[in-house]
């Protein structure tokens, strides 16, 4: 940052450069949302800035000759479509979040002295898009599903990881039919590449690994179904779970963040307008609290727009600082079930769902 830059012309410099500069990268690609990107900027996540991860990078797909290959024996018989099959079916919107299952991730280490494994991941390994495609209900009949089937695996066709495979993760064929989409639009264009081209899988609510990217193989089974994706990744892990680990994670917990950069400038004594994002895959939002004094006091947020399930809630906060110096901003969401954020997030070894409350700090000057 320029040293001539102070008060709001310093906050306003280093917002916009985490607007131009929309991604923080980690190594192999992956990719998480500057969260102060998205300030003003509407509901949905722009490509640009969405979140990339990936295990083996982005493959490339020639869609003239890709094909959906269903297989398995939950189904009457194997069926095969091509894309443009799939864009002759029915065709519907969703509007979802996808987030990484370690999304929050360093905070078990800034926050909770833990460590853990796996990529340093803040809040951004999220994104919110509006997903059109064909329901997977409707694939799976038209490919003629049985009544016996149980579980079904989607796999992609991005290059193996080490020796487990193609990435896959099984799904219940209760949760595929009842809202999974086999998307090929994001935000009204097609899917980029590295975010699924030509056909991904969309799972709302759900941990992101059951969003397979690059689909071109579903096993339909009529037995439990299983892969590394669910046996030995994907589970909780550590003291207080039993050694082969939890039951397989499905569904996100509630988390809260500030459309704001990390030691953003503030002015003391004047008007600000702290705005933020809250979510949760149990349902949707219907409360924010905010703290401006590290959690003593709380006060109602306002949410702006609908309250809805598979994506977040907008909401703001004024605030006007009277001194100066470090302090420290928290957020914390109810949702519809009557679950608020904690102060503290149970450890697991692999740093899997964080969901407390995120201390954002911030300069008074």
């Amino acid at each position: 940052m320029p040293d001539d830059l102070t008060g709001e012309a310093a906050y306003d410099w280093l917002r916009e450069l985490q607007r131009t500069d929309h991604l923080r990268r980690h190594g192999g690609g992956d990719a998480e949302m500057r969260w102060a990107s998205m300030r003003g900027l509407g509901h949905h996540t722009p490509a640009d800035r969405f979140f990339v991860r990936s295990h083996t990078g982005t493959p490339e797909i020639d869609v003239r000759t890709w094909t959906l290959r269903l297989h398995g024996s939950g189904l009457r018989r194997p069926a095969e479509f091509g894309y443009e099959d799939l864009l002759g079916m029915p065709a519907e919107s969703m509007t979802a979040f996808i987030e990484c299952t370690g999304n929050g991730r360093s905070y078990y280490t800034s926050q909770q002295n833990q460590r853990v494994e796996g990529t340093p991941w803040g809040l951004g390994a999220i994104g919110v898009a509006r997903w059109r495609g064909v329901r997977l209900s409707t694939v799976l009949e038209r490919a003629g599903i049985s009544d016996a089937a149980v579980d079904l695996m989607p796999t992609g066709l991005d290059r193996p990881y080490l020796h487990h495979g193609h990435v896959r993760r099984p799904i219940p064929v209760a949760k595929a039919l009842k809202d999974v989409l086999l998307a090929y639009e994001m935000n009204g264009e097609t899917l980029t590449s590295e975010h699924g081209y030509p056909m991904r899988v969309v799972v709302p609510d759900w941990v992101g690994i059951a969003s397979i990217k690059w689909v071109g193989d579903i096993e339909v089974s009529e037995r439990p179904l299983h892969s590394p994706w669910d046996t030995d990744f994907y589970r909780l892990f550590g003291l207080g779970h039993p050694a082969e680990g939890s039951a397989p994670l499905t569904v996100m917990p509630a988390k809260s963040a500030f459309e704001l950069p990390h030691d953003a400038r503030l002015t003391v004594g004047c008007d600000h307008v702290l705005t933020g994002r809250s979510w949760s895959g149990r349902g949707a939002i219907r409360r924010i609290q905010v703290s401006t004094d590290e959690g003593r006091t709380w006060r109602d947020a306002q949410i702006r727009g609908p309250r809805l399930r598979h994506t977040w809630t907008e909401w703001e906060c004024p605030w006007r600082p009277a001194t100066r110096g470090p302090h420290t901003l928290m957020a914390k969401a109810t949702d519809e079930t009557g679950v608020t954020q904690s102060l503290g997030a149970p450890y697991n070894t692999k740093g899997y769902l964080f969901g407390a409350v995120v201390r954002h700090p911030v300069q008074v000057i």
